[in-house]
């Protein structure tokens, strides 16, 4: 195993820092700021497709990620440099950002079609998807139904629920969607893993969870058909307080971003060559 580079082991040092950060400033006040939220929430700033690749939401999920990206990630900082390493790092994260947010805009829109009927005005659509229901981190049924009520009284239209008995569970779905912030440093990993396996096929892997040893080139195409089967299926395992399915495209999103570039630098015979 190759020692840690000091580049890998500031972006661990950074990662734990704002894991203990939601401990002693508080969760909810550091998922706000920092975890990724839809375009959509009135929570989403424009710095969080890269903080987000910070924020955890357990032990487990950071001991995993920081797992991988010491063993995956020295290798490729060891051979690149720090320039080219960060680049590709951030690259990967943004981009798993990138589909995680169009992925969830295409799900929230989809839900929404079972309110079409209601005929509601853009903002009243945006104030229901922004009710605040969320209480100790899990939501309330009955705080939304209060709130969306009083919305729907105001624009005339709560009396159409009755008309369309999907609507009101379409909205509630919606609000779920909406205020369901993806964390983590998956996405990124996911890109270093990909470009582990170009620079280094052959590398033998075992993990726990498959106690074998396998080739770099085979284990990472079946790491990435088993996320894309499980996000089709709408199971999650890392990446947002609610099981909303879409982690796993964020994953895919840096695996997708890292093999665009390691196939340019390929070509353009950049594999190479240090940035510093």
């Amino acid at each position: 195993m190759m020692k840690i580079t000091d580049t890998v082991k500031h972006l661990i040092i950074i990662n734990v820092i704002f894991f203990a950060a939601t401990y002693f400033i508080g969760e909810e006040t550091m998922y706000n700021i920092f975890a990724l939220h839809a375009p959509t929430s009135d929570k989403f700033q424009f710095w969080q497709p890269a903080t987000h690749m910070f924020m955890h939401g357990s032990v487990q999920h950071i001991l995993f990620n920081m797992l991988g990206l010491w063993m995956f990630g020295s290798p490729l900082d060891h051979y690149w440099g720090t320039n080219k390493f960060l680049f590709f790092y951030f690259s990967c994260g943004i981009g798993a950002a990138a589909l995680h947010l169009g992925v969830n805009y295409f799900e929230m829109q989809q839900v929404l079609e079972s309110v079409a009927g209601l005929n509601l005005s853009h903002d009243t659509v945006r104030q229901i998807l922004n009710i605040d229901f969320i209480v100790n981190n899990y939501p309330d049924t009955e705080i939304f139904r209060q709130h969306a009520t009083r919305i729907l009284q105001a624009e005339g239209k709560f009396h159409l629920l009755q008309q369309y008995p999907g609507a009101a569970q379409g909205l509630f779905d919606a609000a779920i969607q909406n205020q369901s912030p993806m964390l983590g440093a998956s996405g990124a990993l996911y890109g270093v893993i990909v470009a582990f396996a170009f620079m280094f096929p052959n590398a033998e892997l075992m993990m726990i969870f498959l106690p074998i040893p396998i080739k770099a080139k085979y284990f990472v195409p079946l790491l990435l058909v088993g996320d894309l089967f499980l996000g089709l299926r709408g199971q999650s395992i890392f990446g947002s307080q609610w099981e909303d399915g879409i982690a796993h495209f964020a994953h895919l999103g840096g695996a997708l971003i890292g093999f665009i570039m390691m196939m340019y630098w390929r070509n353009k015979r950049f594999n190479h060559n240090r940035w510093n």
